[in-house]
């Protein structure tokens, strides 16, 4: 069920309807609030877009480095579980 949120992101208050629970809209809220004001301190006199472009492309470099990791942990779960498996096949047989 949509839930509307009343949401803030650089002092401005937005209201947003989303199918997250409330804690999860406000978290991500935060969040981008955050790396917007990071961005902001690090390039100082940039206009709001030009800002947000950036913030956009900071949050989706996050993103595929999380995807990256993700990646490489489930291929080492692959791994050791294969191990196991074999190391077990050999006890039982």
């Amino acid at each position: 069920m949509d839930e509307k949120v009343t949401i803030k992101i650089k002092d401005k208050e937005y209201v947003i309807r989303g199918s997250d629970k409330r804690d999860r809209i406000i978290k991500v809220a935060a969040y981008v609030d955050n790396k917007i004001k990071e961005i902001s301190e690090i390039k100082t006199g940039l206009p709001d877009d030009k800002i947000a472009v950036l913030t956009a492309l900071d949050i989706a470099g996050d993103y595929f480095q999380l995807l990256e990791e993700k990646k490489g942990l489930l291929e080492e779960v692959k791994r050791r579980s294969q191990r196991l498996m074999q190391r077990l096949s050999t006890v039982l047989n």
